[in-house]
């Protein structure tokens, strides 16, 4: 098939992409601030203080991205909101669907165990929906961590608010627990969603499509064919069909993922060896 005949569907609406971006760019704000701050007495916490100004800079920086996390986790029922009303599915259908749905379900269980089987050739490739079992686990993990970051957060940022409901100590269990939290989310995007959205074979070295918004229609059939096959039932599969992405936008998406890639391989280095030194 030549590059004139390849037909590119939409994936993501501007918004979703725009939202994601919010989503990149304050986490990466509060990882960095906030595992810098962390391992303050490490050689490379102190250079990257200095790089910003102070520490006092980064805590700054740390609570500016704070802002961004409330207001994004905020719009994204927007998000929601937008899709579910593209569909002629009540809210609970649109939100418990086996197709687009985002919660967990007895279908998302059996994925796990035929992909498990086609990893080791004991079965076909898994006939995923829009969303696989990973990208599920990935976005209620940011509610978890919105909620338990974001709620220990508060209280170590308004201390004299907080301890005037509940007994000043609590703010030491509040310290523990948003550090370590924030240790946890911070290994794990950097690392296992990292894997499973870029560094697998499928969409090495990047999977573009957060930033321009479009797939190939031969991309959509072999990786999310229970959605295809609905799009077409619902006869909405010629009102996602789109423009190849634009040249600049796929050279931003190129620039800005390796970065981010590059700046959370090394933090995750610069954590390994703080961790790792304190042992010995």
């Amino acid at each position: 098939m030549s590059e004139k005949e390849i037909v590119y569907v939409q994936r993501f609406s501007v918004f979703a992409r725009v939202l994601h971006f919010t989503v990149i760019v304050s986490f990466m704000t509060l990882a960095v601030t906030g595992m810098v701050l962390k391992f303050a007495s490490e050689d490379w916490a102190g250079a990257i203080a200095d790089f910003f100004g102070s520490f006092w800079v980064l805590g700054i920086l740390h609570r500016i991205g704070a802002i961004f996390t409330v207001a994004y986790f905020v719009l994204h029922f927007v998000l929601i909101f937008q899709s579910w009303k593209k569909t002629s599915k009540s809210l609970l259908g649109f939100l418990f669907d086996k197709t687009v749905g985002m919660v967990p379900n007895l279908q998302d269980g059996k994925e796990i165990v035929q992909t498990l089987k086609w990893f080791v050739g004991k079965g076909p490739m898994p006939r995923y929906g829009r969303w696989t079992y990973w990208e599920k686990f990935d976005y209620f993990a940011v509610f978890w961590g919105v909620a338990v970051i974001g709620g220990t957060g508060f209280c170590l940022w308004f201390p004299e608010m907080v301890t005037i409901l509940i007994p000043g100590i609590w703010l030491n269990v509040a310290t523990i627990i948003h550090s370590d939290e924030a240790l946890l989310a911070t290994g794990f995007i950097f690392t296992i969603h990292f894997f499973n959205t870029h560094i697998r074979p499928e969409k090495f070295p990047l999977d573009k499509v957060i930033f321009t918004g479009a797939i190939t229609l031969d991309e959509l059939k072999h990786e999310r064919p229970r959605e295809y096959e609905m799009l077409v039932e619902e006869g909405r599969l010629e009102d996602i069909i789109c423009k190849k992405p634009p040249g600049w936008l796929v050279f931003f998406a190129y620039v800005f993922g390796f970065s981010a890639l590059t700046v959370g391989v090394t933090l995750v280095f610069g954590i390994i060896y703080a961790m790792v030194k304190s042992i010995f």
